[in-house]
């Protein structure tokens, strides 16, 4: 493999916008806070994810976790980025974001794998910030509004195009589990379609799509609330169809009906319908949730916060979906560190709705942190520890890696 690390980009050496401390000229004492950035590392793990976990660490013995949006090209990235860091203080959270941004402008900071490689970093800050100044996390996005946060948890079925086994496993979540908010996949084949790839909805295939969200909803009734997820399948037409179809029905939300690339059919999707309409997993930082916002495209935005930006870029935008009085459900598909990180940060927004949680089928997930019991009853609460207050089992993580992968340092 290349080393990254050497990797010479002419942008990033010669931006005019450099915010290094050095540039910036940094140099007052801070006494005890004075803290150096030393190594970034990466172990990717092989879950219902293959998630990418990062760690920060620090000449004061102290290292913060982190983790990026799964998938491949984000280890690299962040190998290419960690001369930037290192040398730096870990508590300029947002000098050293918007430093990564700029120096990685060349190689597509504007969205992508480049923002959910920064995202990791930058949960990792947060992490270690708080453990430098003996807070928790949610008190570095400006304190909090719940002691615990609402987990939405995401159901599939070895048969989920059968409206019955959908039914069957949401009263069993719902019991058995504790959950009051879970959600269906929508996109799912009901043998009545002839072409895949054109994102028409024939009337058999939308009534197969109603009798799924009609079967669930009578058998969970009113004890919980329920979503469905059409992982931007549909054309117009068809989502605007289906939507004033599920007009009849107490659903929660329909989630991304449309491909997430054009804003104007986004509008128009949802604004023809009461319907409530869900959509921001795929689009990155403020920037790209301001249209939906502005525009009134949504009626709950649902950024990843690992993929978004990180921790002040999900509150940022949480912060701007309040000013159109729009609620955030954080699309959430981490290991517990990305999980507890959108968790501080529902904790510390008004407008927190819920949080995704996608493992529950997954029986070591909780495994790969030393702290027990992270969710129950459909809740997760918010430590009082340092940082994000998990501490990474690293036998756990080890025994889990991806095929090939080597394991990062101990603190």
């Amino acid at each position: 493999m290349p080393n990254y690390r050497t990797l010479r980009d002419p942008n990033a050496e010669y931006t005019m916008r450099d915010l290094s401390s050095e540039t910036m000229q940094l140099t007052a004492d801070r006494g005890p806070r004075d803290v150096e950035i030393t190594d970034v590392q990466t172990t990717m793990v092989d879950g219902n994810y293959p998630w990418i976990l990062v760690r920060v660490y620090t000449d004061a013995g102290l290292v913060g976790t982190g983790e990026s949006y799964w998938g491949g090209g984000d280890d690299a990235i962040i190998e290419r980025m960690t001369p930037f860091l290192v040398g730096e203080n870990p508590l300029d959270i947002d000098r050293l974001y918007e430093h990564l941004v700029q120096k990685m402008s060349g190689e597509g900071s504007i969205s992508g794998k480049v923002i959910s490689a920064i995202s990791g970093i930058e949960i990792a800050l947060h992490d270690v910030a708080g453990k430098i100044l003996d807070v928790p996390a949610y008190q570095l996005v400006g304190g909090k509004y719940r002691d615990d946060v609402r987990i939405y948890c995401d159901l599939h079925t070895e048969d989920e195009a059968d409206p019955v086994a959908c039914a069957d496993e949401g009263e069993r979540v719902v019991e058995e589990l504790g959950y009051d908010a879970i959600k269906f996949d929508l996109d799912v084949p009901s043998g009545h379609e002839k072409d895949r790839a054109n994102r028409h909805l024939r009337g058999p295939e939308i009534d197969h799509k109603v009798e799924i969200v009609s079967e669930v909803l009578d058998r969970v009734g009113n004890r919980a609330d329920v979503a469905f997820d059409c992982h931007w399948s549909f054309s117009a037409g068809s989502a605007k169809r289906l939507a004033r179809e599920l007009e009849a029905y107490d659903v929660w939300w329909l989630e991304d009906p449309v491909p997430p690339e054009n804003h104007d059919v986004q509008r128009e999707v949802t604004q023809s319908t009461t319907t409530p309409i869900t959509v921001g997993e795929n689009v990155y930082r403020t920037h790209g949730q301001r249209r939906l916002l502005e525009e009134q495209s949504v009626d709950i935005i649902a950024p990843d916060l690992p993929r978004v930006g990180g921790m002040r870029e999900t509150q940022k935008v949480a912060q701007l979906a309040d000013m159109y009085y729009v609620p955030v459900a954080m699309h959430n598909v981490s290991s517990p560190i990305g999980t507890m990180a959108s968790a501080q940060v529902a904790a510390a927004i008004p407008n927190s709705l819920a949080v995704e949680y996608h493992s529950y089928q997954l029986g070591w997930w909780e495994d790969l942190v030393e702290e027990d019991n992270l969710i129950e009853n459909g809740r997760m609460e918010v430590p009082e520890k340092p940082g994000l207050g998990l501490t990474l089992d690293l036998d756990a993580v080890e025994e889990y890696m991806v095929e090939g992968e080597t394991l990062f340092d101990e603190a």
